[in-house]
This record gives C-alpha cells, structure tokens and sequence, in this order.
C-alpha cells in the first residue's frame, strides 16, 4: 500500500507548491496588513484574526520572484511554522490556492542537483500530481533566519520533550 500525503496546493507566479495540511491553520481572503517599521523586505506587516497578531510573508517576494498586485484570488494561507522547537503562527500570502490534493510520497523527488547558485533549500522534495509538478516547501528552512517579530502565543507548542 502507498503511503500518500495531503498537501494545500497554491500557484505562484505560475507554479504549483505545496505545504503539509498539517501546518495549515486556514485560509484567508487578503485583507489589509499593518505595515512594520525597518521590516525585511517580505514581511509585509501584521494582521490581526480573531484578536491574535500574524506576521505575514509574501512568498514571491522570500523567493526572490517579481512582485505583482493583488487580485481576486489573491489569499493568506496562516500556518503553524517550525521555528526552532515550537510554532509559532505565519501569514503566507500566496497568488491563489488551489486545493488539499493527496500525493504519492513514493513519487516525491529529491531537488534537482544542477549546479551553480539556485537556492534550492525551502524545497523539501518535487511531487506530482497528474502531470503536474507540485515543489513541496520545508517551511522550517524556508523562514530559517527571517528576523520576524517576536513569537505570539497562539496556543500551538512543539511537544514536550519526555
């Protein structure tokens, strides 16, 4: 029996990505962000949902690609993200999301080995889905070092260790 995995799918700049249903808190329409002063150039600010504060990540702009308006179709996908040996809360704004697909975790790829300076870390491996590429994110290597604001509680911990 093959082992399969859920993962929210969402486009970028034209590509599928995918992150682990496990990190997905919920899905959001944009809605206007709180600009933070001396901020790194993709955190875009702070939000507020359901009186807790998120910090929120324009994923074209941590991955290097150009950035465009937003549209109709334009989300905040909030995330528990691995920093360090807890969660801790993150808005990732994304061109749209898709859907929660199940892929074949004996199909996923390693990342290419192609030489030069592709920055290839955020990727935890390639899957497919159909005929389609889904670049499956390491959220823990994707927001390593970002400088985001100190760590709001919102009642999501690393287990303990026993």
């Amino acid at each position: 029996m093959t082992e399969t995995a859920q993962y929210l799918t969402l486009g970028l700049a034209g590509e599928i990505f995918g992150i682990s249903i496990r990190n997905v808190r919920e899905i959001l329409d944009m809605r206007p962000i709180s600009r933070l002063p001396h901020a790194p150039h993709f955190l875009l600010g702070m939000i507020d949902v359901r009186g807790s504060g998120y910090p929120i990540v324009d994923l074209r702009l941590k991955l290097d690609l150009p950035n465009v308006a937003t549209t109709e179709a334009t989300r905040i996908i909030i995330l528990d993200v691995p920093v360090g040996d807890r969660l801790v809360g993150v808005g990732f704004v994304a061109d749209c999301v898709f859907e929660v697909t199940d892929i074949d975790e004996a199909t996923v790829e390693s990342v290419p080995q192609v030489g030069g300076r592709w920055t290839s870390d955020y990727i935890a491996g390639i899957g497919r889905k159909g005929d389609k590429f889904v670049v499956l994110f390491d959220l823990a290597k994707l927001m390593a070092q970002t400088g985001l604001p100190a760590p709001a509680d919102h009642g999501a911990h690393a287990p303990a260790a026993a």
